[in-house]
C-alpha cells in the first residue's frame, strides 16, 4: 500500500512528499480544506488553475495541494469539459489520495454541479475502486446520519435538516428539495450508493463494503455525526489506497477525518497560532445574499462600518462605478470599514439572488475590480470577499495565483495570505467567506485577527 500519512521521516530529512491533492468545485470551499489541512500542520497551497511543475516548486515542503475550480455552478456538459483535464493533472502529481471536494450543503442538481457527473468522470480517469463519499463535518455544523444530511444556518442554530433549511431549500440555483443523499444522488447517477450508518461506525471491526454480496459499491456514503466517526473514516480510507491514486468525493469532512486518523498513528502539530494581528480598518465586497451574511453585515455597521450597495444597479455604468469608489475611498479616508455589497439578503429584488444566471460573474469581476483599486488606493493589508462565486470572480480579476494559510477566523474561512506576482494583491490577506458562514460578529473579528473576538 502506499504510504499517505505524514511520517516523522519526511519531517525529518527535510523532504515531503505529497499525502493528497484536491479540486474545489468553488472557491471558498477550496479554502475549507486549504485550513484543514493546515491547522493539522500539513502544508497546504491553493491555486486557481492547476499549477505546473515549476509552480510547485516555488512552494518547497509542502504536503498537499489544491485547484480552486467552479464545477458547482456548470451543467454537466460544461464538467465534461472542466473536470477531466483537472484530474489528469491532479493524478501527475503523484499524489495517492485525490479529493474532488464538494460544498458541505452538497449544491447540486441534475442540471448544475451534479456531484454524480463528476464521480463518473472521477472514475474514468482514477478507475473501478471504491470511491468513498463523506459530506458531514461537525466541526461546521454538517452532519449525516443514515444518509440525511442535516445543516447549520450559520454557527448558532440548530441543525436543519436539507429539504427544511432556511437558505439551501431556497437557493436560486440549487435549491434541495430532498435530504436523502442517496435520493440527490440517484437523480444524477446509476451508479449504485451503499450506506455506511452510524450504527456500523460504531461497531467494533471494519463496516461492509457491497451493496450485494461479491458486488464492490462503486460510491460508498459515510454517515458522519459525531467526531468520533472521523478516525474511523479516515482508517478505511486510507486502507483503500493502493498503487494508483484513491479518488475519493465529499466536504472537508474528507480531510478531517483523514487527519484523525493520522494523528493516531503519528505526532502532527497544529498551526493555530499564526500571529494574525489587529488592523485598523477593513475593506470588504460581498457577493452573497445569504441571511447569515446579511446580518453579519448589520452587525458590523452597528459596530462602525459603512454598508455601500454595490448591486447590479450601482455597477451598471462606468460612471456609477466611479461615484461608488469615491464613496468607499472617502470613508476610507476618515478611517472607517467599508463594506460593499451587492444585496441585503434573500428578499432582497435588486440582490444577485433575482439576477439573470450569467450576471454574477460580471458582478463578481466588477467587485473584484473595484476591490484592487481600493487597495491599491489605500494600501490597507486586509480584506474580506463573501460569497462562494463571487470569491472566485473577485480572485480572478485580482489575479490571484495562489493562497496560503495565515491563520483561523470561521470554520471553514481562514485569513489567506495572497500571491499574484505584480498585482496589488501580492502579499495581502484575505478571507474568501462562504455566504453561510461564520458568528453574527465576523467583520470585527476579522478586523481584531482573533476568531469570535467581539
Amino acid at each position: 500500500m502506499t504510504p499517505t500519512r505524514p511520517t516523522e521521516a519526511d519531517r525529518a530529512d527535510g523532504k515531503a512528499s505529497l499525502c493528497l491533492a484536491y479540486y474545489g468545485d468553488d472557491f471558498t470551499g477550496s479554502t475549507d480544506v486549504l485550513e484543514a489541512l493546515s491547522r493539522a500542520g500539513i502544508s497546504t497551497v491553493l491555486f486557481l488553475r492547476p499549477p505546473t511543475a515549476q509552480q510547485l516548486a516555488r512552494f518547497p515542503g509542502i504536503r498537499a495541494f489544491g485547484v480552486a475550480g467552479g464545477s458547482r455552478t456548470l451543467t454537466p456538459e460544461q464538467m465534461e469539459r472542466e473536470l477531466p483535464p483537472a484530474f489528469e493533472a491532479l493524478r501527475a502529481s503523484g499524489a495517492p489520495i485525490i479529493h474532488y471536494k464538494v460544498c458541505s450543503t452538497f449544491d447540486s442538481s441534475p442540471t448544475t454541479g451534479s456531484v454524480g457527473r463528476a464521480i463518473e468522470l472521477g472514475r474514468k480517469v482514477f478507475g473501478e475502486q471504491p470511491t468513498p463519499l463523506v459530506v458531514g463535518a461537525p466541526v461546521l455544523g454538517r452532519y449525516v446520519v443514515f444518509g440525511n444530511l442535516f445543516a447549520r444556518s450559520g454557527l448558532d442554530t440548530e441543525p436543519y435538516r436539507l429539504d427544511r433549511h432556511p437558505t439551501m431549500s431556497r437557493h436560486p440555483v440549487t435549491p434541495m428539495t430532498e435530504s436523502d443523499l442517496r435520493r440527490v444522488l440517484a437523480a444524477q447517477t446509476d451508479l449504485p450508493v451503499k450506506l455506511v450508518d452510524v450504527l456500523q461506525l460504531e461497531q467494533p471491526g471494519d463496516p461492509g463494503w457491497t451493496v450485494a454480496p461479491g458486488v464492490p459499491a462503486p460510491v460508498v456514503l459515510f454517515d458522519t455525526l459525531r467526531e468520533a466517526h472521523l478516525p474511523v473514516i479516515g482508517r478505511v480510507i486510507e486502507d483503500l489506497v493502493r498503487n494508483v491514486p484513491l479518488f475519493v468525493v465529499g466536504s472537508s469532512g474528507m480531510e478531517y477525518a483523514l487527519v484523525a486518523h493520522w494523528r493516531r498513528r503519528v505526532s502532527v502539530a497544529t498551526a493555530d497560532a499564526c500571529g494574525l494581528e489587529t488592523v485598523e480598518q477593513l475593506v470588504c465586497v460581498s457577493g452573497s445574499c445569504s441571511p447569515v451574511t446579511a446580518r453579519q453585515i448589520a452587525v458590523a455597521v452597528e459596530q462602525g462600518f459603512v454598508a455601500l450597495d454595490a448591486g447590479p444597479g450601482p455597477l451598471a455604468d462606468e460612471g456609477a462605478r466611479r461615484r461608488l469608489l469615491e464613496q468607499a475611498l472617502a470613508l476610507l479616508g476618515q478611517g472607517r470599514s467599508v463594506v460593499l455589497r451587492s444585496s441585503r439578503g434573500p428578499e432582497d429584488a435588486c440582490g444577485s439572488s433575482r439576477m439573470p444566471p450569467t450576471d454574477p460573474e460580471k458582478l463578481g469581476l466588477q467587485l473584484g475590480g473595484l476591490l484592487e483599486q481600493l487597495l491599491k488606493r489605500t494600501g490597507l493589508p486586509r480584506a474580506v470577499v463573501c460569497g462562494g462565486d463571487t470569491s472566485t470572480h473577485v480572485a480572478r480579476a485580482m489575479g490571484v495565483e495562489a493562497l496560503e494559510y495565515r491563520g483561523p477566523m470561521a470554520p471553514g474561512s481562514p485569513v489567506c495570505r495572497v500571491y499574484a506576482p505584480g498585482r496589488v494583491a501580492h502579499g495581502r490577506e484575505i478571507v474568501f467567506k462562504g455566504g453561510q458562514v461564520g458568528h453574527p460578529s465576523f467583520f470585527a473579528d476579522v478586523l481584531c485577527g482573533v476568531p469570535g473576538a467581539s
